[in-house]
């Protein structure tokens, strides 16, 4: 408003000052002082007028937006205070609603909790019910069991008593005749050790051992008994077998000697060692049996080797699984053997193998 006000005062003032250029203008060459002054006093009366119906004017405004401010400040607090009291009775009805809601839902939950109680207390009875029902029955039928499960017991018990009963008095019949085959056969062996105390006898029992067992491996174009393998040699091996001969030699077999060995004494100390549990003499016995293996291992190589008519290892035959298991056990005894005397040591069960 006081814009346009000042806008209009400016205005007048232009059109004043165009309209006092216009009345001087026509008579501007006699103009004089005076009315140049009239007129510039004119000019100021108009403006004291006009600055005065400004301020006037200006006042009013104010003193208008001030009663407008007012009536609007009231407004808009009538209107804040009218909003705010339809948002509280709208929350206060709010929490009503949802208070009513909870009392009915609290309602609702206990109802069904007490329900529940009740299904669950009716639902536990008929479960024991039934529990209880099962335990007899199950009671009822273990003690069926339980008397056919004895009475079948008693009666296999019976039965199998019986049977052992009878299978008992059978082995000891069996075992009585055991016995005096026993004594028989301690006789026998006693008579075989009476035997094999000759060294004649023992080399002669190896020697009739080792041919058996070359009879039902071999065929009797396949070995020789008593062969001077050595040429202009008369010492002749127990046993030697035929091997392929070659070219260079017309076609003559080449022997391979097998010679038995059976050091008895040697063996039967280190049984008596090892049965007295003695170490130091069962570690003398070993070195004994051991020298004296060598000494047979380097006899056979002396007297049976001679390549090419041979070859160039012989086989030493010890007539018992024992024997030949302390020979094997003793540490380095087999490859000094092989390595030194060109020999390898077999057992009853490893001839055929060999």
């Amino acid at each position: 408003m006081a814009s346009i006000i000042l806008f209009i005062v400016v205005i007048a003032l232009l059109g004043f000052l165009i309209s006092l250029v216009v009345r001087i203008r026509p008579s501007g060459q006699g103009a004089t002082a005076e009315q140049v002054e009239q007129g510039i006093s004119t000019l100021n009366k108009n403006l004291e007028r006009t600055e005065r119906a400004l301020r006037e004017e200006l006042a009013r405004n104010r003193e208008e937006a001030s009663s407008v401010g007012k009536q609007s400040r009231e407004e808009s607090a009538a209107a804040m205070k009218a909003f705010t009291e339809s948002i509280l009775a709208r929350l206060t009805e709010q929490a009503g609603m949802q208070k009513n809601l909870l009392d009915a839902f609290s309602k609702q939950l206990a109802n069904l909790t007490e329900s529940n109680e009740k299904r669950l207390e009716t639902l536990r009875g008929t479960v024991e019910q039934q529990l209880r029902r099962m335990q007899e029955d199950n009671s009822a039928k273990l003690e069926q069991m339980r008397a056919t499960v004895d009475e079948k017991l008693h009666a296999t018990l019976e039965k199998r008593l019986g049977e052992s009963f009878q299978l008992v008095s059978e082995r000891l019949e069996q075992v009585h005749k055991g016995l005096g085959e026993m004594q028989s056969l301690a006789s026998g062996v006693g008579d075989l050790k009476k035997v094999l105390t000759n060294v004649k006898t023992r080399g002669t029992w190896g020697e009739v051992q080792l041919g058996n067992l070359l009879e039902q491996m071999l065929s009797p174009e396949q070995y020789a008994a008593n062969v001077a393998t050595k040429n202009g040699s008369n010492d002749r091996v127990e046993f030697a077998i035929k091997l392929p001969g070659r070219e260079k030699m017309n076609g003559d077999a080449v022997w391979l000697p097998i010679d038995a060995k059976f050091p008895l004494e040697d063996y039967q100390r280190l049984v008596e060692a090892q049965e007295l549990s003695n170490a130091p003499l069962v570690e003398e016995a070993r070195k004994m049996l051991e020298t004296r293996i060598k000494g047979e291992a380097k006899t056979i190589k002396e007297k049976y080797l001679d390549p090419p008519s041979t070859t160039d290892f012989a086989i030493m035959f010890l007539p018992t699984e024992g024997l030949y298991a302390e020979v094997l056990r003793r540490p380095g005894l087999s490859d000094i053997l092989q390595r030194d005397y060109r020999i390898t040591v077999t057992g009853p069960t490893t001839l055929a193998a060999l």
